[in-house]
């Protein structure tokens, strides 16, 4: 999980229905309204996901941690103090509800002369980063070297995102990495895909 182990085997659930409880599927809606009715996305989210204390967070069912992260949310945004002026948004209406969550959100943003440092096939080395913060960068890849995949253009950056400091545009690549270079000697011989963002990565050295 996230790069640790010791959390034992993964338990499959035999026919696995999508919510266990009906307060998971509210949740679930809950989510997509309060992202429209807030100035927030899904950075601002995983940042407030990943700000639940550790023994709090390891206790908590899936859908429990989107409540945690949704409560932090609306609280932040002074919407569940009666006594400040919440300035919401206007809400989804029904029809709206599915277009938005089929559609999700892109960040993609112009390239307006942002030039890729990589292309398909480069050595990369993903940096051995230890941010205080959100960021989509696995402490499983930091340090490791890949291979440029695929280049998806410009987009803006989750972890400046989830600080507040605005998009900070820059260009997303696939890098795919041998599992052994992950996880040592002993793992099969497969890839691992992981999309990153240029601030991430550092031509591997020869």
């Amino acid at each position: 999980m996230g790069g640790m182990d010791g959390f034992g085997a993964i338990e499959r659930e035999r026919d696995e229905p999508v919510f266990h409880a009906e307060w998971e599927r509210r949740m679930f809606a809950l989510s997509f309204g309060i992202s429209a009715a807030v100035q927030t996305d899904d950075d601002h989210f995983r940042r407030e996901v990943e700000s639940i204390p550790p023994v709090a967070y390891l206790k908590a069912s899936y859908y429990e941690l989107w409540y945690r992260a949704c409560h932090a949310i609306l609280a932040r945004h002074g919407v569940l103090d009666p006594g400040k002026p919440q300035g919401l948004r206007a809400p989804l209406t029904p029809a709206e509800v599915w277009p938005a969550i089929e559609a999700g959100a892109s960040t993609r943003m112009p390239q307006d002369g942002i030039v890729a440092r990589f292309k398909i096939g480069d050595a990369v080395k993903a940096r051995n980063i230890h941010p205080t913060g959100h960021t989509r960068l696995p402490r499983y890849a930091r340090g490791k070297r890949g291979t440029i995949h695929a280049v998806h253009g410009v987009f803006s950056f989750a972890d400046s995102k989830a600080r507040g400091d605005g998009p900070c545009p820059q260009h997303l690549y696939t890098v795919a990495f041998a599992a052994e270079e992950l996880w040592g000697a002993g793992a099969r011989n497969d890839r691992i895909f992981l999309d990153l963002w240029d601030n991430y990565l550092d031509p591997a050295p020869a």
